[in-house]
């Protein structure tokens, strides 16, 4: 079971009216739904489901739903939030049992950005894609995954062949070797070799420009 437990209620009664009146009451309306049961109508205590998302594990992650003593395990896939004051409003949970395979999105973590050759050379990461969706059993969900960058070199690239995911878990996309970050020369870098480049090259012209000076100096004479 997950370490986060949410208590929750059955509604008897759905619809807009319904749900605007479970929220005066101090509750989020949510639905429950797949495996083998119907949806249900259920309700969250607002202060317990905003501590639950506080946490940083709540969404795409195993959770505890609790009612009249049972509990089951539930994936949280959608929590919606008022657009203006950011309270949430609406909650959708899916059944699901340890081993049940689901696809999830996992946040990236680079580690090693203080050795990296091509950083301490001025590169810049580019990070295109700060999370990866990945297919894992519902008990065993990653909380992030980890990229170690303190060999890449300027021109270097990471893809997810280059990962090593747990046992069990695979990239929902598996028909192309994706890219995850990338490490760039710095802009800066750029225009300082730009300018030196440059100056070498107004140098070289005035010295051409000397050199043709003296010859016509010496036809002249």
């Amino acid at each position: 079971m997950s370490d986060i437990v949410l208590p929750v209620d059955v509604r008897e009664n759905t619809g807009t009216g319904a749900a605007r009146a479970v929220r005066r009451e101090g509750f989020v309306p949510g639905t429950l739904y797949g495996g083998k049961l119907g949806p249900v109508a259920i309700a969250v205590r607002d202060n317990v489901l905003r501590k639950a998302i506080n946490t940083g594990k709540f969404l795409s992650h195993m959770v505890t739903l609790e009612h009249d003593g049972k509990k089951q395990s539930v994936i949280p896939k959608d929590v919606q939030f008022d657009p203006v004051s950011d309270v949430p409003l609406h909650i959708d949970l899916f059944r699901v049992d340890a081993d049940s395979i689901i696809d999830v999105e996992v946040s990236v973590v680079f580690l090693g950005e203080e050795k990296s050759p091509g950083l301490k050379r001025g590169g810049a990461l580019n990070v295109v894609r700060h999370s990866v969706e990945l297919s894992c059993p519902a008990g065993s969900i990653p909380e992030s995954i980890e990229i170690d960058i303190s060999a890449m070199e300027i021109g270097d690239s990471v893809h997810i062949s280059d990962v090593t995911l747990p046992e069990g878990i695979t990239p929902t996309i598996s028909d192309r070797d994706f890219t995850i970050a990338t490490l760039a020369g710095a802009r800066v870098a750029l225009e300082d070799e730009t300018a030196v480049a440059d100056e070498d090259a107004d140098g070289e012209e005035g010295t051409e420009a000397e050199a043709d000076d003296a010859e016509g100096e010496g036809s002249e004479d």
